[in-house]
C-alpha cells in the first residue's frame, strides 16, 4: 500500500514524514505511541471516520487529529480523483512536547470541541510544509537542533492559526473528547463497517464490544445492525426518490447483490418487488 516513505526522527520518534500510497478502501490509524498528528494533503482525496464524525479531505486541506481510534476511508469518486494519496505529516508526542516546552501536557485537562478537524492550508502553513519537505528530501541537513526548532515552530504556528494560547493548545491536543458507546453505534449505523471495525472504533476488543452491545441493545450486533439497515431500506423503497442501488449503498451494504439477498431473506420478497407493491 505504501509506495514511498521518508521520515525524520527526534529522540527516537518519527516526527516528520512524507508518505505516498496507493488507494485503499479502509484502514485504521496505526499509532506508534500516544501521538497527535497533523497532515498536509498534497495529492488525492480520502475521508476520516471517527466515533462521532465523518469528514472528507483533499488537496489544499489539512487534518489535525488527537490520539484516538479512527479510520481512513475512500469511496469510488475519491479513488478516481488521482492515482495515489500523498501526505506530509507532523507527529507530536507528550514526552517530546515536555522536552521542547518544559511543560507537562497532562498537568491540566483542557477540553476542546473536536477530536479531529479540517484546516484550510494558508500561506504560513504552506511555507512550513515546503521547508519540511526540503528536510525530508535532504535528511543530511536535518540535524537534531534543526528538527527541534522546526517542531517548536510548528506548534507555535498551528496554535496561532487556531487562535489558542500555546500551552492551552498543547493540553487540549492530548485530551480527546469521549463519545458514548451508543452514540458511536448510531453515528455509524449506516456505514459498511464490520463488527470487528465497530469494536475498533469503540476502542474495545471484539468480545468486550459484543458484550456491551448486548447490554445496550438487548440483541447481537450483527442482528440489530442488519435489521436497522433493512428497516431504513424498506422506508426508502416506499418512495420514488431512490433507485435500489442507491438505497443499498446509502444503507451501508457492501454491494447491491448483498443487499438483495439480505432484504429478500428478511421481507420474503426482493427490493424491486417490495418497491412495486
Amino acid at each position: 500500500m505504501i509506495q514511498k516513505q521518508k521520515t525524520l526522527e527526534y529522540k527516537g520518534h518519527i516526527v516528520f514524514e512524507k508518505i505516498t500510497m496507493s488507494y485503499f478502501h479502509r484502514m485504521p490509524k496505526q499509532f506508534q505511541h500516544n501521538e497527535a498528528c497533523f497532515m498536509f494533503i498534497n495529492e488525492g482525496e480520502f475521508s476520516v471516520r471517527t466515533p462521532s464524525e465523518f469528514l472528507s479531505f483533499k488537496k489544499g486541506k489539512c487534518l489535525l487529529a488527537k490520539c484516538f481510534d479512527y479510520f481512513f476511508e475512500t469511496n469510488k469518486s475519491q479513488r478516481a480523483s488521482s492515482e495515489f494519496v500523498d501526505i506530509v505529516g507532523v507527529l507530536l508526542y507528550p514526552e517530546i512536547i515536555q522536552d521542547l516546552f518544559q511543560y507537562d501536557v497532562f498537568s491540566t485537562q483542557i477540553q476542546s470541541s473536536y477530536n479531529i478537524k479540517q484546516i484550510q492550508l494558508n500561506g504560513l502553513l504552506d511555507a512550513f510544509k515546503n521547508s519540511i519537505t526540503i528536510l525530508l528530501d535532504t535528511p543530511e541537513l536535518a540535524d537534531e537542533e534543526i528538527i527541534k526548532t522546526k517542531l517548536k515552530e510548528f506548534v507555535l504556528l498551528v496554535s496561532k492559526t487556531q487562535n489558542s494560547a500555546t500551552l492551552d493548545f498543547l493540553s487540549s491536543l492530548f485530551c480527546h473528547k469521549k463519545t458514548e458507546f451508543k452514540a458511536t453505534i448510531e453515528n455509524n449505523l449506516y456505514s459498511n463497517l464490520t463488527i470487528n471495525e465497530y469494536a475498533h472504533l469503540c476502542n474495545m476488543s471484539l468480545s468486550t464490544f459484543k458484550r456491551k452491545f448486548q447490554e445496550v441493545y438487548l440483541e447481537s450486533p450483527k442482528k440489530h445492525i442488519s435489521n436497522r439497515k433493512l428497516l431504513k431500506a424498506s422506508e426508502m423503497l416506499k418512495t420514488d426518490t431512490y433507485r435500489v442501488s442507491e438505497i443499498a449503498y446509502d444503507c451501508g451494504f457492501e454491494s447491491v447483490s448483498t443487499f438483495n439477498r439480505a432484504f429478500k431473506k428478511h421481507f420474503k420478497k426482493s427490493p424491486s418487488h417490495f418497491k412495486l407493491n
